[in-house]
């Protein structure tokens, strides 16, 4: 007996969710656009080449963009959404720009949800901007030695954030009772 589409997420929403320019938040080249990019792996190590990866985020002020249109790119709009699917070497790019922190003394960062093939539901976790400074209950709570797993380095094309789905190098992943918000 084969997976139905309710037994497991992926491959089927690469059908439906992919959508244009969904990862452009901000048009490369814009002023003060980054690249937050990475690839989805593993236990093994090997790439996930069918995943898609979701980020929310707030603006460089640090609001959470309460607008509008998310699924339809204008060109100027930031509305701090974003959804990239992964190619066959398991990478995935975003054009955006850095958040700021949503609370004072709080270090800023990227809200991030996968899907892919075998999950029966999606992954939540965070990427913090490098060197995250201030106090974070989140990031405080997590092992000194695993919390490397959730902020992301910088290269010359922007921010990476890899993400490992399991295995000694896992991303550690947060749980929400019900999916309730990411803006703890």
């Amino acid at each position: 007996m084969s997976a139905a589409p309710g037994q497991t997420v992926g491959p089927f929403f690469h059908i439906g969710l992919p959508y244009a320019g969904g990862n452009e938040l901000v048009p490369p080249g814009r002023a003060g656009a980054i690249r937050l990019h990475g690839r989805v792996l593993d236990g093994d190590g090997v790439p996930v080449p069918d995943a898609m990866v979701e980020i929310w985020q707030a603006d460089p002020e640090g609001k959470v963009c309460r607008a509008p249109g998310s699924l339809r790119r204008d060109g100027w709009t930031f509305t701090g959404f974003g959804r990239a699917a992964t190619d066959p070497d398991g990478h995935y790019w975003f054009s955006t720009l850095e958040p700021g922190a949503t609370q004072p003394g709080r270090p800023p960062f990227f809200a991030v949800t996968v899907f892919a093939r075998g999950l029966l539901d999606r992954l939540f976790t965070r990427a913090y901007l490098p060197d995250p400074a201030g106090a974070d209950p989140l990031l405080d709570a997590i092992e000194s030695d695993r919390r490397g797993s959730v902020i992301a380095t910088r290269d010359e094309q922007g921010l990476v954030f890899d993400i490992h789905l399991q295995g000694p190098r896992e991303t550690v992943f947060l749980s929400f009772p019900k999916h309730r918000g990411v803006w703890a």
